[in-house]
């Protein structure tokens, strides 16, 4: 008689993540597919139950952008201190208005077009995937897939907006979200501009001098999707990480799911849900501006949950960061922060050296600002 086949084996994360990668079609092409379960490269262990969540109504400060400037300049600060993490409201009012009137309708249209791509058919989808960045556009599932211990269940539209940025951009982001972006990422910068005036002037240091270290001019576009999720207590949709660049500005549709790590007055940590609120950007500061500042506005862990509604989460995260670059360009506390009384926390590096600690690590790392630590 024949002997008995043998069971194949279990297949390996590697060639679990080859299988997701090949199919083309991200996280949402499970949700197609019918997937009751979280697949095994998604599944983080035990991830909510580590830290308490904080009370009910507890939450991230509101920075008014309407106040006379002095005050807005003192509330942000105050809030970055405190929090690293802010609402910023009545942003549309203070900012220069499009020649045609629409700027009200942003950040919805946006938004609405990340949906719409990543609601595409898998096989208008699947062109556009990939992980070079060499194009200045890619959609992906997850930046630090092959490097992170579980997946997170989102995908990514990436968007390389500066400082090199490709004179055919426009034409290389998916045709249903181009125009959309491109005007967004116009008045999202104008609401950075005038965050980092707040947050230069709380600083001591005048309104000008982050935009005069050229921190307007590095920017990622990251236009997250999170489908609906099975088994949403066994994945999630970020795990927690800090930002590496200046400043983020984060316009998130109503589903909610942003969680911020704070320390109460007695030093205990929970997670403050950041719920949406209408007509309002959530701004964060980053590890390279907790650096610039010499401790003064500190970068804060946050994550994003998964939820259990229907519909998907959408946001969009523009991440600014210094555009001047090179070897012989180098950034670290900003020189009106430090003398003999206050000296530097920080050494000096370049942002090539920046950024490479960053790529070489997994989001939930925190090593990113120790290895610069003095």
């Amino acid at each position: 008689m024949a002997s008995a086949s043998l069971p194949a084996p279990a297949p390996g994360r590697a060639e679990l993540l080859k299988a997701f990668e090949e199919s083309r079609t991200g996280v949402r092409g499970l949700v197609e597919s019918g997937v009751s379960s979280v697949p095994e490269i998604f599944r983080h262990p035990d991830p909510y139950a580590s830290i308490p969540l904080a009370p009910l109504g507890v939450s991230i400060p509101v920075v008014d952008l309407s106040l006379p400037f002095p005050d807005a300049a003192a509330a942000a600060a105050e809030a970055a201190r405190t929090w690293g993490f802010f609402h910023l409201v009545n942003y549309h009012h203070a900012l220069p208005q499009p020649a045609d009137g629409g700027g009200g309708e942003y950040p919805a249209r946006a938004l609405a077009a990340v949906r719409a791509f990543n609601e595409l058919p898998p096989a208008e989808r699947a062109p556009h995937y990939g992980r070079a960045v060499d194009g200045g556009v890619n959609y992906s599932t997850n930046v630090d897939l092959y490097n992170s211990p579980a997946a997170s269940w989102r995908d990514t539209i990436q968007i390389m907006l500066g400082p090199n940025r490709r004179p055919d951009l426009a034409a290389r982001i998916p045709a249903v979200c181009s125009a959309e972006l491109l005007e967004w990422e116009a008045r999202a910068t104008d609401a950075a501009r005038a965050v980092m005036g707040l947050l230069s002037e709380g600083l001591g240091l005048g309104p000008a001098a982050l935009e005069e270290a050229s921190c307007l001019e590095g920017k990622v576009m990251a236009c997250h999707y999170y489908p609906h999720c099975p088994e949403p207590e066994r994945t999630m949709g970020i795990v927690p990480h800090t930002d590496p660049g200046v400043l983020t500005v984060l316009a998130q549709d109503e589903i909610g799911g942003l969680q911020v790590k704070h320390q109460d007055e007695e030093g205990r940590s929970c997670w403050v849900d950041v719920k949406p609120v209408p007509g309002a950007l959530v701004i964060n500061v980053g590890d390279l501006l907790q650096i610039m500042s010499n401790d003064k506005y500190p970068s804060v862990e946050h994550r994003v949950t998964m939820n259990t509604r229907e519909e998907p989460r959408v946001s969009i995260a523009i991440f600014f960061s210094p555009g001047k670059r090179g070897d012989s360009i180098f950034y670290g506390p900003l020189p009106g922060l430090v003398s003999s009384e206050n000296p530097p926390k920080y050494r000096n590096f370049t942002m090539g050296e920046f950024f490479g600690t960053f790529f070489s690590r997994d989001l939930a790392s925190k090593a990113l600002i120790d290895h610069f630590k003095l």
